[in-house]
């Protein structure tokens, strides 16, 4: 019986082509951009979204970004003062550990630090983070902000959401086309770790409880040849 031309072998080697040359591009370009720049920084990002690491990439043109495999990266640096690619890189490699990535700039690292340490954008929060915040919508009408605004400067939520709301765990009814609470009913309480169903309502109501931060750990400087520790230097 012939074969079903549907019912064809896949052979590993060939799906793992893309990623290894995935792999030699990231090394290859991490090797190019350390002799090509003054600075590299080991920099780890809370609450991750692409948008905004898109935009800290047209901020920062003139320098390189990596969000990679780390392994890959520390292999590029070189993880032993035997196979770093400059003098003493091999120490910042030490510090690819985590969802980490590599910053490559001229500008100056004091420059590089300010900004970053008062640079945040805040978000919805996603399901696994914890709550920022205790959040209680009041009884009665439910109101598109959940109870902060003012009533006169809010509107009633649209009767159509009522089936969507219970399915995400609010007790709420319709009366006379308006949704309604019979009781306060809390979303979530400060410090709890948020499910699907609390971070859909958040997001619903407007509540904005995620910070997109970029956290700078160390930086090899060319000119010195030398890795400093942000935090040694915090202290």
């Amino acid at each position: 019986m012939p074969r079903s031309k549907r019912a064809k072998v896949v052979h590993l080697s060939k799906t793992d082509k893309k990623g290894k040359e995935l792999n030699e591009k990231v090394h290859a370009g991490v090797q190019e951009a350390a002799n090509s720049f003054a600075s590299v920084f080991v920099f780890s990002v809370e609450n991750m979204r692409n948008s905004y690491l898109k935009e800290v990439r047209a901020e920062f043109s003139d320098s390189r970004i990596f969000f990679g495999k780390t392994k890959v990266m520390a292999k590029a640096l070189g993880t032993t003062p035997a196979d770093e690619h400059l003098p003493n890189l091999s120490i910042l490699s030490k510090h690819l550990v985590g969802n980490v990535g590599l910053f490559f700039t001229n500008r100056e690292p004091k420059d590089v630090l300010e900004h970053f340490s008062s640079w945040s954008q805040t978000d919805f929060a996603r399901a696994g983070i914890a709550a920022t915040q205790t959040f209680t919508v009041p009884e009665g009408v439910v109101y598109s902000r959940g109870g902060e605004l003012p009533i006169e400067d809010d509107v009633p939520l649209p009767h159509s959401l009522e089936v969507t709301l219970r399915k995400w765990g609010m007790p709420t009814k319709l009366v006379k086309g308006k949704i309604i609470l019979d009781g306060p009913y809390t979303i979530c309480k400060e410090g709890e770790t948020l499910n699907s169903h609390q971070a859909a309502l958040l997001k619903q109501f407007g509540v904005a409880m995620a910070d997109f931060k970029i956290d700078l750990k160390a930086y090899y400087s060319a000119a010195s040849e030398s890795v400093t520790e942000v935090d040694a230097m915090e202290e």
